[in-house]
């Protein structure tokens, strides 16, 4: 043993003395001011952690709609981008000019249109008063028609070339990461040509293997947490996949766990600790904050009904919600804790020394 583990397991083991030897002396009432608490039981969720790795729900390649010389890539690998910016955009002069063309078409069928109805409306006014015949009027109520045919079928050409148009500019259809790009500036793109792959960050999803004897209690339940690896937060999930099939080799279940929709601090390829709900149990809680550490020692100041004040060194179990801590060992149901732990050692030192007066 070298000198400094000696005297570190010297020091460790004076100090648990000492609070021994506190704790064993008589004491005086507590005083009236010292908040205490009682330790009781609850029913706590049991869960069971794993380690799992996130996936992006959406990864997808984008190919080009029309064809066209690329002409702007406002992003590269690894950049973010937001949904709807503009990832390709490929030279326009041909699809502008059809653009074009369709609109002036549109706009001349509209006027003849226009023009099918007026001579109709006359017409047929004429006809009313006996000064034209029936076959006169039907003429003109074919070119109606005829006008109105020629009308949609405008409209659907120039929504056709606005289309290929608005093809020429490629716009992210979810917010990610590009992780490949696929073109470069000057290139001649053609229909179905691949652009560019990216992943969404806003839908993600963890993948866990499970071990066999705990897929009926996960599936039962259907319910898990997942922490945020850098501030140690958790999020909720009831969107829990468990597939029905085990792997052959390492005889394990593979879950899914869906995240809420958003960015969360978490990215595609990172592990994470996953908490599944495998059924609830009872469980001895109190504070966090009425627990005290000192070196390796690990305990709370207990309050007698009598005022009295003793150290109990406990074992601690895992964090629950509300901010207790489970209690595995070294205190019973109903027993009253102080909730400062500072000034429980004070009012045992003021007990210590009134009791040496005594």
């Amino acid at each position: 043993m070298s000198v400094l583990s000696f005297f570190s397991l010297t020091r460790n083991t004076a100090l648990y003395g000492l609070l021994l030897l506190l704790a064993s002396l008589p004491a005086a009432a507590a005083p009236a001011t010292l908040k205490t608490t009682l330790a009781s039981y609850q029913l706590l969720q049991d869960e069971q952690r794993f380690d799992g790795l996130v996936e992006a729900v959406y990864q997808s390649t984008i190919s080009a709609q029309t064809a066209g010389e690329i002409i702007e890539l406002p992003f590269d690998v690894n950049d973010y981008v937001p949904k709807g910016a503009l990832i390709v955009r490929l030279d326009d002069k041909r699809q502008k000019a059809q653009l074009d063309q369709a609109i002036a078409s549109e706009a001349r069928a509209r006027a003849q249109l226009t023009d099918a109805e007026s001579d109709y409306r006359r017409k047929q006014q004429l006809f009313k008063k006996k000064v034209l015949g029936k076959a006169t009027l039907d003429k003109a109520e074919t070119a109606l028609k005829s006008a109105r045919a020629g009308l949609e079928l405008a409209q659907a050409k120039l929504a056709q070339a606005r289309e290929q148009w608005e093809y020429t500019r490629v716009r992210a259809p979810f917010a990610g990461v590009m992780i490949e790009r696929l073109v470069e500036l000057g290139e001649h793109a053609r229909v179905g040509t691949p652009l560019a792959t990216g992943l969404s960050l806003e839908k993600l999803r963890v993948q866990v293997a499970i071990p066999s004897h705990y897929a009926s209690q996960i599936r039962e339940n259907l319910q898990a947490r997942v922490q945020i690896p850098d501030s140690g937060a958790w999020l909720e999930s009831n969107d829990i996949t468990l597939f029905p099939f085990a792997d052959p080799q390492s005889h394990t279940f593979t879950a899914r766990v869906r995240l809420p929709d958003g960015q969360h601090g978490m990215y595609p390829g990172v592990l994470v600790k996953v908490a599944f709900l495998v059924g609830r149990q009872q469980a001895l809680l109190i504070p966090d904050t009425a627990i005290i550490h000192r070196s390796e020692v690990t305990g709370v100041y207990v309050v007698e009904k009598s005022g009295q004040i003793h150290f109990r060194q406990l074992r601690i179990g895992r964090p629950a919600a509300g901010g207790m801590r489970v209690v595995l060992a070294g205190l019973e149901e109903g027993e009253s804790i102080a909730l400062d732990p500072v000034a429980a050692g004070i009012a045992l030192k003021q007990q210590v020394k009134t009791a040496s007066h005594e």
